[in-house]
């Protein structure tokens, strides 16, 4: 007699734990030529709104630790991701439809991209600070300062290496995020989510949530305590309806102008630039 495979249902990531959503509610995820591969938990706005508070509450910690820290720490995610190599091909093979070799480079793409943004952690404040001349006798200077709370819209088709890509640089520079995975490809993400609570991570520095950019992302943007939002995973329409919503709050909304880009590309300092705010400090010099 044939044996009936036990069907997993992924749970959402909210502070460092794992909790099924409060809605109750999964949708069956399937790999790109309609096979079931695994249920997924769809996060309704109370889980959002969870998401958002356990981010907030780590955000202290977070943002007070020193950049050589927060570098260490990114590090060993980088560590564990190579560690768990095979699963992450896997996954990635799965959701996207690709090869064993292109699933491999995407993965090793990913663990590289990791590893990038961890070595920007102690070079912030000399690439985006500044000693300000001024015309008195005062000493100015400018200091790069985390934003706080980064609500993310990943990327749809990209599943690994574009949800790093827009996650990373936010940890780097000491804010704390609130991600929306890609909701057909979902399974890296919450594969990264177990990483991340095996690691060296704090709880509700990062928090998963599976479920639709669409339904969700407006109320991320319009949420009261979340400072910035990336909306790339949301669409051309989607982006639109969110920097509506963000205007009520004065958010920082990154502008994206490209759908999917090439995440293979060097990135930039933009994503960085948009989790940062400048802090200017005035001392009066001595005589």
């Amino acid at each position: 007699m044939s044996r009936v495979e036990v069907a997993k249902t992924y749970k959402l990531y909210v502070g460092g734990a794992f909790p099924r959503s409060e809605s109750g509610r999964t949708y069956p995820v399937n790999d790109t030529k309609g096979r079931f591969l695994a249920n997924a938990s769809h996060a309704s706005r109370k889980d959002l709104r969870d998401a958002v508070v356990a981010a907030r509450k780590a955000f202290g910690g977070w943002s007070g630790a020193t950049a050589y820290n927060r570098g260490q720490v990114l590090y060993r995610v980088a560590e564990m991701l190579e560690g768990r190599r095979e699963q992450f091909v896997s996954a990635v093979a799965a959701s996207e439809g690709l090869t064993g070799k292109k699933a491999e480079s995407v993965v090793d793409a990913a663990v590289d991209r990791w590893v990038y943004y961890a070595g920007w952690t102690d070079k912030l404040a000399s690439v985006f600070g500044a000693a300000n001349p001024v015309a008195g006798p005062y000493f100015s200077f400018t200091v790069p300062e985390p934003t706080g709370v980064v609500g993310v819209l990943a990327p749809q088709r990209s599943s690994l290496l574009g949800l790093v890509s827009v996650l990373a640089p936010v940890l780097a520079t000491g804010c704390t995020a609130v991600v929306v995975s890609s909701a057909d490809r979902p399974l890296p993400a919450v594969t990264l989510a177990e990483v991340l609570a095996t690691s060296d991570v704090p709880g509700g520095v990062v928090n998963v949530l599976t479920g639709r950019a669409l339904e969700l992302g407006p109320w991320l943007a319009s949420h009261e305590d979340v400072n910035a939002v990336d909306p790339t995973g949301a669409g051309p329409t989607g982006r639109v309806e969110i920097a509506r919503e963000a205007a009520g709050t004065v958010k920082r909304v990154l502008d994206v102008s490209d759908d999917e880009p090439d995440w293979t590309r060097q990135p930039t300092t933009a994503r960085l630039r948009h989790c940062l705010e400048a802090k200017t400090v005035w001392h009066p010099m001595g005589v």
